[in-house]
């Protein structure tokens, strides 16, 4: 037999995923370094088209020159294909393409399919397929119907229609990408008090970090509360609440604020729209660096926080996090079971919560102190990249651009990281190995 063949074979479904990911970052590269891709008709340096193909394929934001300013047409088309595709999933469009060219998936690709959108079972995964697609041209198209009610009265109809579309996408698939440089403003800062804008972006940011299973579940029972399963509970629950008080305490930390002059109108607005973006959409319609210390701290940790499994957003998910609690809560009352909502949670689940946990911050750990050492910026400047990196969030307090070329790679890592998963990602480089149960002489340690 083919060695090659035999490795493939080999490649678990997780690696499979991974390595897909890696393809259409390598081709958006590709196109992006083009001279057709630039406005200047230039080559793009590999460094930054590197990391803005990651960022967009990973849809994360953080991006090493300016959207409108350094890309063309051609590049911004290329720029949204590359969000799309990383916010449906790599293997749903696969399987999307088997279905429209009439072959059936085998096993392996359902499985493949379950793993790249959340779903935890590989019986209708046709049906999710069809949802996925449906949802999201759903929501792209309503919300960019929304939008061009206020950019084509500024931008005219053609260049009013294509950022509607391009900021309906980006905002849905919590890319965070904007064109809003043409008129030299940050991200949406331009309408921090615009109720239209603010409005369909929250919710194209809230529609797509809840996730394809979840919204699939609530119309398959008609949004019937009694009828959710014990994870869209806890993902509806976990979002409500983190939205509500992420928003009082926004609006509490900027209260008085003055490097941020805004009318109370703006100022529930902003504390509303900073609840949502960081998980994890990236845009912002305030100058992050302008925020005090509480607000950017809150940041941060909404960022750690993430969405939901199977969806947009990135971070260690809501589910991780009450899985944490719950295992910590049941641990310090010294009961063996872990219970949520009068269910038994698999003791696994918790183990498997505390692992995404622990991976998570010893690569943020690590990387934020290598690019401390590197750069000459403080370390809430590299730890809000670093996390918005990791979490695939793509907010900014303005370092982006003038890092160096490793620590720009590092960040591009972290982006892929945060997209793939952390234990999919330990998942998917473990090797191979017979398990072999061997029971080992117990011995107690302090905590």
């Amino acid at each position: 037999m083919n060695p090659t063949v035999k490795r493939r074979k080999g490649l678990t479904q997780m690696q499979i995923v991974a390595l897909g990911y890696l393809g259409v970052i390598a081709v958006g590269t590709l196109l992006l370094a083009l001279p057709i891709s630039s406005r200047t008709g230039e080559w793009t340096g590999f460094v930054d088209a590197f990391m803005t193909s990651t960022s967009a394929a990973c849809v994360t934001g953080l991006i090493p020159v300016a959207t409108y300013a350094h890309w063309s047409a051609f590049g911004q088309a290329v720029l949204l294909l590359l969000i799309q595709v990383g916010g449906l999933g790599i293997m749903t469009l696969v399987a999307l393409l088997s279905q429209v060219l009439k072959h059936k998936m085998s096993l392996q690709e359902r499985k493949l399919v379950m793993l790249s959108s959340g779903n935890d079972s590989v019986g209708g995964v046709s049906k999710l397929i069809r949802s996925i697609l449906l949802f999201t041209l759903a929501f792209e198209g309503i919300g960019a119907v929304a939008l061009a009610t206020r950019f084509i009265p500024r931008m005219g109809w053609g260049r009013g229609i294509w950022n509607a579309v391009f900021h309906s996408v980006s905002a849905f698939c919590n890319a965070g990408f904007d064109l809003m440089g043409r008129f030299g403003e940050s991200s949406l800062t331009g309408y921090t008090g615009d109720i239209t804008v603010n409005v369909t972006v929250i919710l194209l940011i809230l529609a797509g970090g809840i996730g394809f299973v979840v919204w699939q579940e609530l119309f398959a029972i008609r949004f019937h509360p009694k009828r959710l399963s014990l994870h869209s509970k806890v993902v509806l629950i976990m979002t409500g609440l983190l939205l509500a008080g992420g928003t009082v305490l926004f609006f509490l930390f900027e209260l008085h604020n003055d490097a941020i002059p805004l009318t109370a109108k703006e100022r529930i607005l902003s504390a509303l729209f900073n609840a949502v973006t960081p998980r994890t959409a990236g845009f912002n319609t305030v100058e992050l660096s302008s925020l005090s210390d509480g607000s950017i701290a809150l940041t941060i940790l909404l960022m750690v926080v993430g969405g939901a499994p199977g969806s947009t957003a990135g971070g260690i998910k809501v589910t991780t996090l009450v899985a944490l609690l719950a295992g910590a809560l049941a641990s310090a009352r010294q009961i063996n079971a872990t219970n949520l909502f009068r269910r038994r949670v698999d003791g696994d689940l918790v183990r498997q919560a505390s692992a995404i946990a622990t991976v998570y911050f010893m690569i943020l750990s690590i990387s934020t102190v290598t690019i401390c050492a590197i750069e000459p910026f403080s370390v809430t400047e590299v730890l809000y990249e670093t996390v918005s990196a990791l979490s695939n969030v793509g907010m900014t307090m303005g370092i982006t651009s003038s890092l160096s070329a490793a620590s720009k790679l590092i960040l591009s890592a972290l982006m892929y990281f945060g997209r793939v998963g952390m234990m999919s990602l330990v998942i998917a480089l473990a090797s191979k190995r017979e398990n072999v149960p061997i029971t080992r002489p117990t011995e107690n340690m302090l905590l």
